[in-house]
């Protein structure tokens, strides 16, 4: 089969296209004809170990596993002896950030992993990116334990991340003021935010409103910036490390000195979250948004794009048509 492989880390020219046999199911595992994955932050930064801890999970000196693509829509092939819960030709999407392989023709999964059928009305295209962004938005808003009611602000409402953060928050009754460039306000009034910010023509950090939880879904602002925002007990969230990792430090030290607080929830996706945000899709709750796409030749371009920082919503990765 056809799979991008990386056997080191660095630069996205480190992914290469190569045959590779085929993987054979477990007896808990379904094999999947993989037609769309996506590229996104979770693959680029396996790829990179721009942050070296991340080794810690992917392999010290050099990846253990050579193929990324943690999200993917497709078929299902085949199946070990045990699997119950699916049967061949089923329409399934999913989420694998431990051993990935949606970069490539065919994956294995195990069954009881974060993989389901595909809502009757939905492509593998639109299913394929339901859930990268959207875990990790849901992950932080939980952790957050922000109510009905209350005000949240989203810096960065236009990624993968921020765009699922902006319509989940709004499903749970909350008030959302969104950050994002002038090219995408509507898009962002579209999926709901109550108020807009242009931070090309406005200084978010001028507001004069307070939010219970502010979450900076592209990791380029710091909680020094933000704590004036924020309500007595406010939370600040970020997605990435921040300055000398000072979010990880921050979110050992902030929750001892009471009132506004730092917190880094590890990020997990289980099957009753696919489910739960597979609902809201049916129920037309949230969509993901979708960039543009690429074929699998074209995975350095795709890498690199999404490098940019300035992507809307999700990549695609075309691995087959359907």
């Amino acid at each position: 089969m056809k799979a991008v492989i990386h056997t080191e880390y660095g630069p996205p020219e480190v992914a290469k296209l190569m045959e590779v046999p085929m993987p054979t199911p477990k007896s808990n595992e379904v094999l999947i004809r993989v037609y769309t994955s996506t590229v996104n932050r979770t693959d680029a930064g396996f790829r990179s170990a721009k942050y070296f801890i991340s080794r810690f999970w992917s392999g010290l000196f050099r990846p253990k596993h050579t193929i990324l693509g943690c999200e993917f829509a497709g078929t299902i092939e085949d199946m070990g002896k045990e699997v119950t819960g699916f049967k061949k030709g089923d329409r399934v999407f999913g989420y694998n950030d431990d051993t990935f392989g949606g970069h490539a023709e065919f994956l294995t999964i195990a069954e009881d992993r974060a993989i389901g059928t595909i809502p009757d009305n939905l492509s593998f295209d639109q299913a394929a990116p339901i859930l990268e962004g959207a875990h990790y938005a849901l992950c932080n808003i939980r952790a957050s334990k922000i109510k009905s009611e209350q005000k949240a602000m989203v810096y960065g409402a236009t990624g993968a991340i921020g765009s699922s953060a902006v319509q989940l928050l709004k499903y749970l009754g909350i008030f959302v003021t969104a950050v994002c460039n002038s090219k995408n306000v509507a898009l962002v009034k579209s999926l709901g935010a109550d108020r807009v910010i242009d931070y090309q023509t406005q200084d978010f950090k001028q507001t004069e409103e307070k939010f219970h939880f502010i979450f900076d879904a592209v990791g380029k602002s710091s909680f020094k910036e933000c704590k004036p925002l924020l309500t007595r007990n406010g939370i600040y969230v970020s997605t990435e490390l921040g300055k000398n990792a000072e979010n990880l430090f921050l979110a050992l030290i902030t929750p001892l000195l009471g009132g506004k607080k730092v917190i880094f929830p590890i990020p997990t996706i289980d099957k009753q979250d696919l489910l739960f945000l597979k609902q809201l899709v049916e129920k037309g709750e949230y969509k993901p948004v979708i960039d543009r796409k690429y074929r699998l030749e074209q995975i350095a371009e795709a890498y690199k794009y999404v490098e940019t920082g300035q992507k809307t919503g999700n990549v695609l990765l075309k691995i087959a048509e359907q």
